[in-house]
């Protein structure tokens, strides 16, 4: 019942995530956007080296190898859903009170930045770097997960 219900969310997640960053998009101020740039790219690029560190860390005592923990690394970079979701929060709330909206528009705009760098150089590198160092699965694997969609009655959304 949860595969069912997971791939019935999946389907309806697709229109969400148009919904969200069609909205997220014209809440942006493109001259404060323009203006914290530089600054804006620094800050993402610091978070996501902190971020890789603590995702190396947090794979270091397990079996992964040294190249499946860097894999780890690169595939914590692409980031947009969560930045979607809450980047206008502080301006709405900024907003709602009467209190001047700058600081908000600021951070819905790196909010925005940050989606627009990190997900398509996180999927390349991802493409890239994945098919180096992550080795595919064994034959029993594979029959492992075919007895287990049989018995699911052939549903992939596992």
């Amino acid at each position: 019942m949860a595969h069912e219900l997971s791939a019935k969310l999946a389907k309806v997640w697709v229109l969400a995530e148009i919904v969200l960053f069609t909205m997220i998009g014209t809440q942006v101020n493109i001259e404060v956007a323009f203006k914290s740039g530089m600054a804006g790219a620094l800050l993402i690029g610091l978070g996501l080296v902190a971020r890789g560190v603590g995702a190396y860390f947090s794979v270091l005592g397990s079996s992964l190898n040294r190249s499946e923990r860097m894999f780890v690394v690169v595939a914590s970079i692409p980031k947009a859903t969560v930045q979607a979701a809450i980047g206008g929060v502080p301006l709405a709330a900024m907003a709602a009170a009467g209190i001047a909206t700058g600081p908000g528009e600021v951070i819905l705009a790196v909010a925005v930045l940050s989606i627009v760098l990190t997900a398509p150089l996180g999927a390349w590198v991802i493409s890239a770097v994945g098919d180096r160092v992550l080795q595919v699965a064994p034959p029993q694997f594979h029959d492992a997960r075919d007895a287990v969609l049989e018995s699911h009655g052939g549903d992939d959304a596992l």
